[in-house]
C-alpha cells in the first residue's frame, strides 16, 4: 500500500471499508473511468466478507438457468414476502431481485469473480412459500492466492479454528472428502492433493494460497481493483464527512502523518460492516448475556454508522432480529485469549448430536439453520442459553464436534483446556454440564428410541431438505438421527452469537442514505452491513447478506457513475 501523506486530496468516488460490498462498489465504479479511494481503517483488507462462507444468494442469476434449476424471480419474490412479512420494504426487495442477476453478470464479465451454481442448497424454511431447493445460492471459486503477490499477506485471515493444520482453508465438498477419506478413494485422492499443495505453500508462505470461501471472494475482487488501479489504504481511520451544504463531498482521515481532508465529486460509499463487535451492541441484542460472543471482526464497531448519523442519516427501526446469529463455542488459551468457533454448518445437523439445554431436556431441532438455532436460545434464555451440543465417541470420530476434529485426531488437548468436556457416562456428562441426569437421561432415551427408526416427532430433525442436505449423506435412514449409544460422551458448551449486525443506515432502492424524512442525503451512500437489511433481520437462505452487498455496491456505484457525468456536464466550458 501507499504512504498515508501520499493521500490524494480529490478523487471521484471514496469507499470506505473493503469487504464484499465496499470493492464490489469500486470496481463498478473504476471500470466505469471513476477515481476511486478505498479507505480502511484495520492492516487488513476483506473485513468480515473474508472470513465468511463466500457463498452468495442472488435468485434468478444465469448459472440456474443454465443448469436448468429454480431461477423464478416471481418464486423468490413469494418467499421474501412470507419470510418478511408486513415490515418488507419492496421497493428495495424488488430492486434486489430485478437487479441481483445484473450486478453478477457485470461483477463476472468485468472482474475476477467467479461463482458455481449449487445444485442442491435449500433455503433456510423450506416450509415457506416460495421456498427452494436449489439455484439461488452460489459458490465462490477456488483462487489462487499468490496472484495477490505482495498484497497476500495484508488479506485477513480467517481464525484458526476454521483453518486445517494451521494455515489450509477448506470449503464445504473438502470437508466432505476429509470425512470420507477412510472410506472413499477418490475423497483420498482429493485430500491427498490438497495436503501436497498446502505442504508446498509453507516453504514460502505463512499459510496455504489455495484459498475458497470468503477469502477467495475477497482475493478475486482485491485483484481487480488493484488490476484497475484502484487506491486501497490500510491503517486510515476516517474522522468527520466534509459537507457542501446538504452534500456530502468528502472525508477527513486520521493517518500517521496527521489529519487529511479529501474530497469526493461524486460521493462517499459506506460499507464497514456495521456494528457487530461495538461495546454498545448489548442495548440491541434483547434476551442475550454477557456470554454473547460475535463474530465480526473487532474493527466493525459502527463508526460507518455513526458517521453517517452525524450529518443527519436515518437507522432502521424494529426489526425482527437486529443481528444475524449463530451459536458460538469458545476455547479459553493460556494467555486468556480466546478463540470462538460459528457452529454453521459442520456438526449440529450430523447423526449422533443433539442439544441440551439446563434443563437436560432438547428445545431446538438442530438441523435448522444457525439463525433459527439461536431464536430458540433466545426463546427461553434462562433455560437454553448457554446450552451444550453432546454426542458420543461414534459422531465425534465422524465428524468432530466444533473446533474437536474427527478421527484419528485425539482431541486430548482441548479436553484439557475445558473446552471439550468428556465423560464415561451419561450421569458423569449430567455433572459436569450442569444438568439434572434423570431428565438427561430420559432425553437420551427418548430420542435413541425413535432415531434407530429415523424419526424425530418431538422437533423433526432431518425432515426437510435443508436439514438432510447438513448431514451425512451417507448415513440411513435419516441423515441427520443416530443414537448416542457408544461411550464416553463428549460436550461442548454454545453462547449465543452473531456473524453480524443487520440493523443498520435507511437506503433508498439506488442504494443512497435516506435522512429522518425519507429523503436522499446526496453524495452518500451505503451497502453491506452498513446499510439496513433488506431482509428486516430475517434469514432467509444461505449468502443473504453478500447478495444484497454486491447488488447494492454495483447500484451504488453506477448512481455514483451517472451523478459524476451530469456534474461534469454541469461545469463551466
Amino acid at each position: 500500500m501507499e504512504r498515508d501523506d501520499d493521500i490524494p486530496a480529490s478523487v471521484d468516488l471514496i469507499v470506505l471499508g473493503s469487504g464484499a460490498a465496499g470493492l464490489a462498489a469500486a470496481v463498478t465504479a473504476a471500470h466505469h473511468g471513476l477515481s476511486v479511494l478505498v479507505v480502511e481503517k484495520e492492516d487488513s483488507f476483506g473485513g468480515a466478507s473474508a472470513i465468511s462462507g463466500g457463498t452468495v444468494w442472488i435468485p434468478g442469476n444465469r448459472q440456474a438457468s443454465e443448469a436448468k434449476l429454480d431461477a423464478s424471480l416471481e418464486a423468490a419474490s413469494t418467499y421474501l414476502t412470507h419470510m418478511i412479512g408486513s415490515a418488507i420494504d419492496r421497493p428495495l426487495v424488488e430492486t434486489f431481485l430485478a437487479r441481483g442477476g445484473e450486478a453478477l453478470a457485470f461483477l463476472e464479465e468485468k472482474s475476477e469473480l467467479r461463482f458455481k451454481v449449487r445444485p442442491f442448497s435449500p433455503d433456510y424454511h423450506m416450509e415457506v412459500a416460495g421456498a427452494s431447493d436449489g439455484g439461488r445460492a452460489l459458490e465462490v471459486l477456488e483462487y489462487d492466492g499468490s496472484r495477490l503477490g505482495r498484497h497476500f499477506g495484508e488479506l485477513r485471515k480467517p481464525p484458526k479454528g476454521m483453518l486445517l493444520f494451521g494455515g489450509m482453508m477448506v470449503n464445504r465438498g473438502d470437508v466432505q472428502h476429509f470425512l470420507n477419506a477412510r472410506r472413499s478413494w477418490t475423497s483420498l485422492c482429493h485430500c491427498l492433493k490438497l495436503l501436497a499443495r498446502y505442504a508446498k505453500d509453507r516453504i514460502r508462505h505463512n499459510r496455504g494460497t489455495r484459498l475458497v470461501v470468503g477469502n477467495a471472494l475477497i482475493a478475486r475482487l482485491a485483484r481487480s481493483a488493484f488490476d484497475l488501479g484502484i487506491d486501497l489504504r490500510l491503517g486510515v481511520k476516517t474522522k468527520a464527512l466534509i459537507e457542501d451544504g446538504n452534500r456530502v463531498c468528502g472525508i477527513v482521515v486520521e493517518a500517521e502523518s496527521g489529519e487529511r481532508r479529501v474530497r469526493a465529486r461524486a460521493g462517499v460509499v459506506f460499507a464497514t460492516g456495521g456494528f457487530g463487535a461495538s461495546a454498545e451492541a448489548g442495548r440491541w441484542r434483547s434476551g442475550t448475556d454477557v456470554l454473547h460472543r460475535s463474530m465480526s471482526p473487532a474493527g466493525n464497531i459502527g463508526d460507518g454508522i455513526e458517521l453517517a448519523g452525524s450529518v443527519g442519516a436515518a437507522m432502521g427501526e424494529e426489526l425482527a432480529s437486529n443481528f444475524y446469529w449463530a451459536p458460538v463455542s469458545v476455547l479459553t488459551l493460556p494467555g486468556g485469549q480466546q478463540e470462538k468457533f460459528p457452529h454453521l454448518v459442520t456438526d449440529r445437523a450430523k447423526p449422533g448430536l443433539i442439544a441440551i439445554n439446563r434443563l437436560g431436556r432438547r428445545f431446538v431441532n438442530e438441523a435448522d439453520s444457525y439463525h433459527r438455532f439461536v431464536l430458540a436460545m433466545l426463546a427461553a434464555p434462562e433455560v437454553n442459553s448457554p446450552c451444550h451440543l453432546i454426542c458420543d465417541s461414534a459422531a465425534l470420530a465422524a465428524y468432530g464436534l466444533g473446533l474437536a476434529r474427527p478421527a484419528p485426531a485425539t482431541n486430548a488437548a482441548l479436553v484439557r483446556q475445558g473446552y471439550l468436556i468428556k465423560a464415561g457416562s451419561i450421569g458423569e456428562l449430567a455433572s459436569k454440564i450442569g444438568a439434572e441426569e434423570g431428565a438427561l437421561r430420559g432425553t437420551i432415551e427418548r430420542y435413541n428410541a425413535n432415531a434407530v427408526d429415523g424419526a424425530d416427532p418431538d422437533f423433526g430433525k432431518g425432515t426437510n431438505s435443508y436439514n438432510r442436505s447438513m448431514g451425512d449423506p451417507d448415513h440411513r435412514p435419516n441423515p441427520c438421527l443416530a443414537p448416542l449409544a457408544k461411550p464416553p460422551f463428549y460436550a461442548v458448551r454454545l453462547v449465543t452469537g452473531d456473524l453480524g449486525s443487520a440493523r443498520g443506515i435507511r437506503t433508498d432502492a439506488q442504494a443512497r442514505v435516506l435522512d429522518a424524512g425519507g429523503n436522499p442525503i446526496p453524495g452518500l451512500y451505503a451497502a453491506g452491513n452498513d446499510m439496513n437489511s433488506i431482509m428486516n433481520g430475517t434469514y432467509p437462505g444461505p449468502g443473504i447478506t453478500l447478495g444484497p452487498a454486491l447488488t447494492f455496491g454495483y447500484i451504488a456505484a453506477l448512481h455514483a457513475v451517472d451523478r459524476m457525468k451530469r456534474l461534469q456536464q454541469e461545469e463551466p466550458r
